[in-house]
């Protein structure tokens, strides 16, 4: 049986993460590893918080925080609104770990025994007003490419093209926003990308049609432009120092640039997970040689991630020439913006994972993002859109009928499934529906196309709702019980089929609506059977239990009182 390895792009670890970040890779990677878990595979989803750099060292400064103890206190915080919007990591780890650092310099060392790597001097942007080297992110300016005049250092956010601060017209300082910045020499190694390009053409084109064409262009447009040789290290102090051992210590007290070791984090991650479980060397199955033949490996991130993801560190693992495993389906995601604008972490525009949570439980958030994720295009989150979204699908559609159903069940038939009257052309024509329909979400889900898995999931509700219209069991009560016991009955099951459906997206819902028939399992299982199977499973008799209201309707004055707080047209 195939195992699935899943890893979602690491968040920063400055700061709580946007929505933009979460339906970007995070949520997805989640929603997958739950059907995939829900589909009885073998699944390890891993993640962790990415936290070397010159970024981190100049946001801990401004927290007035040791770099190590603001690394700690920040990890935690994301573990913690990570668990209470569901996200069911295996394990949450940290680049920043021991493990991790011995893998960086391990592949360091490889590429350099390979020929992969050289020692040449760079400029670098240094600020006389910050009297320091700057890091890339640091420097802001306009794109040669595009002309975007809030491009940073490290990458055009509106291209998506990856620069070298130095590429960059009219630069100037984030930290001072002094322009009084000069270029300074500096040793530096150079990881040889150039010399990777036919087999990396090779590769990305292998996987034509298996991922998403927002991916390939990306991946080809990089290679298309030229790809340069890249440098991979830095003159800052916190992050993954070089080894004396290469280029005999000419560089000692330099580190490895925070994009080489972060994608490596997730290697270094599972051994993490392994090590937490002491089974230290249990990661090596999933990653590396025969061993890992059988793995089929997942990637989630956001487009401004795709060229290093594509290049940069399958540069890294071709170069180490050791049998290491390389993903198999990459998923890319556009942007969500926000009110017409976008979500920024460094503006504080947007809404942020916990503030999220102040206001709504995390299945309201689950549902909208995964129902409007931005897959073929940017998408634009505005209050109006996201209230109509939950009152409609999650209030009027799921929750109104797990509601009627449950207790029509109570007030007429003494809170039990009822007896009596056999399925009849409705029921089974609305079987056969189902079939499709379930079987269609699966394929979506599989395919990882979260749009179109959500709206027939919400297609299955809906015929479920015009069903019970049909049957109308509250009518038939009063001429045929044994026709509006079926029709109750039919309704019950109904109720137990969207809680094993929903539960990869809204786990938390999901469980309350599974225990309203039967106590729900940890992982609620996707269904195996065909439904003519599945419908008939609950016992005349058995006892059901009727939530509370599942999902409250979101009223104008809240979105009045949301639009003000966080900013909106």
């Amino acid at each position: 049986m195939t195992r699935i390895l899943i890893t979602s792009a690491l968040p920063y670890i400055n700061g709580v993460k946007h929505l933009g970040n979460l339906v970007g890779s995070q949520l997805p990677a989640d929603v997958f590893a739950r059907f995939c878990r829900a589909r009885g595979l073998e699944t390890l989803a891993l993640c962790a918080t990415d936290e070397h750099g010159s970024t981190t060292e100049l946001a801990a400064a401004e927290a007035g925080q040791d770099v190590a103890a603001f690394c700690a206190v920040q990890h935690a915080q994301q573990r913690a609104t990570g668990d209470a919007f569901g996200l069911s990591w295996d394990y949450f780890g940290r680049s920043s770990s021991p493990q991790n650092h011995e893998l960086t310099q391990h592949f360091a060392r490889q590429l350099w025994k390979n020929g992969f790597l050289d020692v040449r001097t760079s400029r670098q942007v240094y600020s006389n007003a910050d009297k320091r080297f700057l890091p890339d992110r640091y420097v802001i300016g306009t794109c040669p490419h595009c002309g975007y005049d809030r491009a940073r250092g490290d990458q055009c956010e509106n291209c998506t093209r990856v620069l070298d601060p130095v590429d960059l017209i009219s630069p100037r300082s984030a930290i001072s926003g002094s322009s009084d910045i000069e270029i300074r020499d500096s040793t530096h190694l150079f990881l040889k990308q150039s010399e990777f390009v036919p087999r990396l053409r090779e590769w990305i084109a292998s996987h034509e049609g298996d991922w998403p064409v927002l991916v390939t262009s990306i991946a080809n447009k990089w290679l298309d432009e030229g790809l340069h040789d890249r440098g991979i290290t830095r003159d800052v102090e916190w992050g993954v120092p070089v080894p004396d051992d290469i280029a005999d210590g000419a560089l000692k007290g330099k580190v490895f640039y925070v994009w080489f070791d972060a994608p490596i984090e997730y290697i270094g991650c599972s051994m993490e997970w392994a090590a937490s479980r002491d089974t230290p060397d249990a990661w090596k199955s999933w990653w590396f040689g025969d061993a890992a033949k059988d793995v089929t490996y997942y990637q989630f991130m956001g487009k401004d991630n795709i060229p290093f993801h594509t290049v940069g560190f399958p540069v890294t693992l071709m170069g180490a020439g050791e049998p290491w495993k390389f993903v198999d389906r990459l998923k890319g995601f556009n942007y969500i913006n926000y009110e017409g604008g976008k979500f920024s972490t460094s503006q504080k525009r947007g809404v942020f994972m916990d503030a999220a949570l102040e206001i709504l439980p995390a299945d309201y958030w689950r549902y909208y993002l995964m129902a409007n994720a931005p897959e073929s295009s940017d998408s634009n989150f505005t209050w109006d859109h996201f209230a109509g979204v939950i009152n409609k699908d999650l209030a009027d559609v799921l929750g109104n009928f797990v509601n009627r159903v449950t207790r029509f069940c109570v007030s007429r038939f003494d809170g039990k499934v009822p007896a009596g009257g056999t399925y009849g052309d409705e029921e089974q024509a609305l079987i056969a529906e189902l079939d499709q329909r379930v079987s269609a979400c699966a394929g979506c889900f599989e395919a990882l196309e979260f749009r179109k898995a959500l709206a027939e999931l919400r297609a299955i509700w809906v015929a479920g709702n015009e069903y019970l219209t049909r049957a109308a069991p509250w009518t038939a009560i009063k001429t045929d019980p044994a026709r509006a016991a079926v029709g109750v009955r039919m309704g019950l099951n109904l109720v137990h089929l969207f809680g094993h459906l929903a539960w990869p997206v809204i786990p938390e819902s999901a469980r309350r609506i599974h225990a309203a028939i039967q106590p729900a399992p940890d992982i609620i299982p996707w269904p195996k059977e065909a439904m003519a199977g599945f419908l008939e499973q609950l016992t005349p008799g058995q006892p059901i239990h009727p939530p509370e209201v599942l999902f409250s309707k979101i009223a104008e004055e809240q979105i009045a009182e949301w639009k003000l707080r966080f900013g909106g047209s």
